[in-house]
């Protein structure tokens, strides 16, 4: 599916505007600026140490910016022994908290030297956002991002028959990945179409809560996020020269048809997400 405003929705393979697709980790979007938002308030500072909000080995260095920016020196996933089939099944607030209680001997670098992607990384600054605001990360990304946003579409449960996932050999549905443990705030958000559309509107865009967030991704003349799950993939940016957004999700489909798609749209051939 294809969103943009210079065109109609571009719907193949049964994708539908009204049902419910994963959107993986442009959820990490949703807690960047969540982020933003309680520094605002004057919760928090993006330059607070872990310690300061979650039971961390003190003298880390790592702070929620380096959460936010990819730049804590943690690695890509949480350190422990991950199943194939379900990666984020084992994945729970224990879990965390046993690995937030041995940072300093789990990070790969020193805060701030290197950018290593890193859905670990969202997991824990997630869980700092939600004891910092003292109530759980889905109610703070609620109400900090998405009802001043008017974003009604955008949840970690889906309605019960509105919700599309991947399918398997013989055409019927596949159980997603378990993404409602310690790893929501990195990827585990469910939306319609429309509502990632207007996601990228208002904060991109129209810019209504400010400054986009450190989380957006940005190369040349666009700011961009993707995200991709075992079986979904999506690409979201914005041209900021010519103001042309675009939203692409593919089902079944790998994240770098998603990021050649968009990509395509905005600057034209040849180029990438990347660069």
């Amino acid at each position: 599916m294809v969103l943009r405003p210079s065109a109609p929705p571009l719907t193949t393979g049964g994708h539908r505007t009204d049902a419910y697709v994963e959107i993986g980790s442009v959820t990490k979007v949703l807690t960047g600026t969540a982020l933003d938002r309680l520094a605002a308030e004057g919760v928090l500072t993006p330059d607070d140490p872990v310690d300061r909000w979650l039971d961390a080995p003190r003298g880390t260095g790592i702070t929620l910016r380096h959460l936010a920016e990819h730049t804590s020196g943690l690695p890509r996933l949480p350190p422990l022994r991950l199943p194939r089939r379900d990666p984020y099944r084992l994945f729970d607030a224990a879990a965390l908290h046993s690995l937030v209680g041995r940072l300093d001997r789990i990070t790969t670098a020193a805060p701030g030297e290197t950018e290593e992607y890193s859905n670990f990384g969202y997991a824990v600054l997630g869980a700092a956002l939600a004891a910092a605001a003292g109530e759980p990360y889905e109610r703070v990304v609620q109400s900090r991002v998405l009802d001043p946003l008017g974003i009604e579409e955008m949840t970690t449960r889906p309605p019960d028959g509105r919700r599309m996932a991947g399918t398997g050999r013989w055409g019927r549905p596949r159980s997603p990945w378990t993404m409602t443990g310690a790893v929501l705030p990195a990827g585990g958000y469910w939306a319609t179409p429309p509502a990632v559309a207007a996601l990228v509107r208002g904060l991109l865009v129209d810019r209504v809560l400010g400054t986009p967030a450190l989380t957006w991704r940005q190369n040349g003349p666009v700011t961009w996020h993707n995200g991709g799950t075992r079986d979904a993939a999506v690409f979201t940016g914005l041209h900021r020269e010519s103001g042309e957004w675009v939203v692409v999700h593919c089902l079944d489909g790998g994240l770098d048809e998603a990021d050649r798609t968009g990509v395509r749209l905005l600057v034209g051939e040849g180029a990438t997400a990347g660069g």
